[in-house]
């Protein structure tokens, strides 16, 4: 299987919210990818956005030799047994967050991609967050000094336990494998591994059959990260707050591309990633100043693996940053479930990939 020139043809497994609302229009709206199949039982929804496209069950998709690329945004359960199928196939592999369920599957999927020599990808679209662009900036331009203290939220208000996959006891299923995997990542891509993991989890509302509270905090030599996230966060939120010693910095609001999306924004249009809440500095000695947010383009994501199929670029998200969140979300489980501080169960050479 060969790409033509520079054009990736995509197929899109499950057009649920992840599918519909976030996949397949950064899909369309990137240059040089293709988007010719989606495998899911809602074909009237498909055609409703994407007439043209064709709608297939999975079976069929997989066997289809003129698509380059499989995009994976199905249950977190299917994930192992859908990408192994697109490898084996022949195609490129992108899996929606979380990667697996377990580290054991995440190191099965990156051996099959290793063994038939294809990408395989996570979709970390939130790297191009304008959140964490604008601290990401702040830290780099050592505008607060070396980093001690890294707070990371992500809160809903959603006081009424749904029935659905997500909140249902099962595998993959809960707040953190839902929103741990992106706030992981962000901090993995500012500080690297942790040392280990200390994590505490909640049922908090009424009828909740999965967690619905996450507190955990990576732990660095000279630096703590905290993650957090919960269902029952109505009003006062905070996105980021970072301690360094020279100074701190604060964003309250969160990245709206997101909102965006789900209004029907087409990814790239004018103002796109365009965040007016402003970055909240701190000097040493408590006074404050702002700084603009700088846009998000969480579009990048497909730039850059359009780039790394068609032209041989660099996986915008390889297999050993991939295999970190992982290790990071299963040591949290286990810390939460033991009530102690857990390592990473990592090897020696896949923690050598981070140096």
């Amino acid at each position: 299987m060969a790409v033509e020139g520079d054009v990736v043809r995509v197929g899109l497994i499950g057009y649920g919210f992840v599918g519909k609302t976030f996949h397949a229009p950064m899909i369309v709206a990137t240059p040089g990818l293709d988007l010719a199949a989606v495998a899911s039982s809602r074909a009237d929804d498909v055609h409703a956005d994407h007439p043209d496209v064709d709608v297939v069950d999975t079976e069929t998709l997989l066997a289809r030799d003129d698509l380059d690329l499989v995009v994976i945004a199905s249950p977190n359960d299917t994930h192992r047994p859908l990408a192994e199928a697109a490898l084996t196939s022949g195609h490129h592999v992108v899996v929606d967050k979380p990667f697996m369920v377990s580290l054991e599957d995440a190191r099965a999927v990156v051996a099959a991609a290793a063994r038939h020599e294809r990408i395989v990808s996570v979709f970390q679209n939130r790297r191009w967050d304008s959140d964490f662009l604008g601290v990401r900036q702040v830290i780099d331009d050592g505008l607060i000094g070396d980093v001690a203290h890294f707070e990371s939220h992500i809160d809903r208000f959603r006081p009424t336990p749904r029935d659905r996959w997500r909140e249902n006891p099962g595998p993959g299923a809960g707040l953190w494998f839902d929103l741990g995997p992106h706030m992981i990542d962000q901090a993995l891509v500012l500080f690297g591994l942790p040392d280990t993991v200390t994590a505490d989890f909640g049922y908090l509302r009424p009828g909740s059959q999965t967690e619905d509270w996450a507190h955990v905090i990576l732990d660095y030599p000279h630096r703590r990260v905290i993650v957090h996230g919960s269902l029952l966060v109505a009003g006062a939120h905070t996105r980021f707050v970072v301690h360094g010693t020279q100074g701190s910095v604060v964003k309250r609001g969160s990245d709206l591309q997101e909102a965006r999306l789900k209004d029907g924004v087409a990814p790239g249009s004018p103002g796109w990633g365009d965040d007016p809440d402003d970055l909240i500095l701190y000097d040493a000695d408590g006074a404050s100043s702002t700084m603009p947010t700088p846009p998000g383009d969480q579009l990048q994501y497909y730039r850059l693996l359009q780039r790394a199929i068609a032209l041989g670029d660099p996986n915008p998200v390889p297999p050993h940053q991939a295999l970190g969140v992982m290790a990071v979300i299963e040591a949290a489980v286990t810390s939460a479930r033991t009530g102690r501080r857990t390592e990473l169960a990592l090897t020696a050479d896949e923690r050598a990939l981070w140096s």
